[in-house]
């Protein structure tokens, strides 16, 4: 388990022990099963981002309150430099840097994720999470699957789509793809 995963569920737990809520209510009311509300509490497994969104606004915290530890202050507008995005262990096949961490109040998460090259076969690892996303390809090919539906992505290649269907992505060609996602809840 990463330092940051650690941190993260700990920041969970004490979100819940504050309110006074048990982990069965928490469960119920993100209708997730308890054995996978207890995986995230004790950064057991990685934590979607988007459920800690859905934390975030349940406890009227910032998203980044949660990740990072500080709230963010800033309200008229937020300069983020180049690679010096809040790193995020969002899912551990791809590498999150969020963009506006420092912003208070977002509409949006928005996200440069890079994936790594893997195995051309390997088999395309998904989830799912409220809300659209939008993905901007940046560089490299991806393969990106909705719903059992394949999609190649080269550079300068977009895609808006409902976030509630299973999705996953690889990279093409033995090189990284990095892209401007934008998640929307």
């Amino acid at each position: 388990m990463s330092e940051q995963l650690r941190q993260v569920a700990m920041r969970l737990k004490g979100l819940r022990e504050v309110e006074d809520i048990s982990k069965e209510a928490l469960a119920r009311e993100f209708h997730i099963p308890i054995e996978q509300y207890e995986q995230y509490e004790s950064g057991e497994v990685d934590i979607p981002v988007s459920f800690l969104y859905d934390v975030a606004e349940k406890f009227g915290v910032e998203l980044t309150a949660i990740l990072s530890g500080d709230n963010p202050k800033l309200k008229v507008y937020s300069v983020v430099k180049n690679g010096k995005g809040l790193s995020v262990d969002r899912r551990r096949e791809y590498e999150y840097q969020n963009l506006a961490y420092n912003f208070s109040n977002k509409k949006a998460e928005p996200f440069m994720v890079t994936v790594p090259p893997g195995e051309e076969n390997a088999k395309i690892s998904e989830n799912y999470h409220p809300g659209q996303e939008f993905n901007y390809l940046l560089e490299g090919r991806l393969e990106l699957l909705i719903n059992g539906k394949s999609l190649i992505l080269e550079a300068g290649d977009s895609i808006y789509f409902d976030s509630t269907y299973p999705h996953g992505m690889k990279a093409l060609d033995g090189k990284p793809a990095r892209f401007l996602a934008v998640i929307m809840h």
